[in-house]
């Protein structure tokens, strides 16, 4: 191995120089939405919203995007499993490049679960990012730049 010395020491591939210095991009950092549905987030509904999810029958759970790409959007959740993504075979198609083929699936079973079918951008519940994992009233979850907010009726 030949040895390269500069100023006295030594430097080879295998040692990292001193002075390493890093760069942070903290422009993406966004606050984390709370879980659980608050009165500040049925406060933020439209009257139309708020008529829509207090109409809803015991159980049954609808998504509404309240920010991000098809704001005003609703879905639905009256089947026993819905998959979402990109193409149009899908219940909820999310027409949006960051949004994979079949991205999503949830379903219906003592609750509602969601699982990620191998997307290529993840699925985020309250922007943590998971695989399969129960999902409750109020929680946010994004896929690509959708944000989708659950409610399930109580009546």
């Amino acid at each position: 191995m030949k040895v390269i010395r500069y100023g006295g020491d030594m430097a080879d591939k295998a040692t990292p120089p001193k002075d390493l210095t890093s760069t942070l991009n903290l422009r993406q950092l966004r606050s984390i939405p709370q879980a659980g549905l608050s009165e500040d987030l049925l406060k933020s509904l439209t009257i139309e919203q708020k008529n829509v999810v207090s109409n809803l029958p015991k159980g049954e759970g609808i998504l509404l995007v309240l920010k991000g790409a098809g704001v005003g959007a609703r879905f639905l959740l009256d089947a026993a499993e819905t998959k979402i993504g990109r193409d149009t075979t899908n219940e909820i198609q999310l027409d949006d490049i960051t949004v994979s083929r079949s991205h999503a699936m949830i379903s219906k079973k003592d609750g509602y679960n969601i699982k990620d079918l191998g997307s290529l951008n993840g699925t985020y519940l309250n922007a943590i990012a998971v695989r399969d994992t129960k999902i409750n009233a109020g929680d946010e979850i994004q896929i690509g730049k959708y944000h989708l907010t659950l409610f399930i009726g109580d009546k």
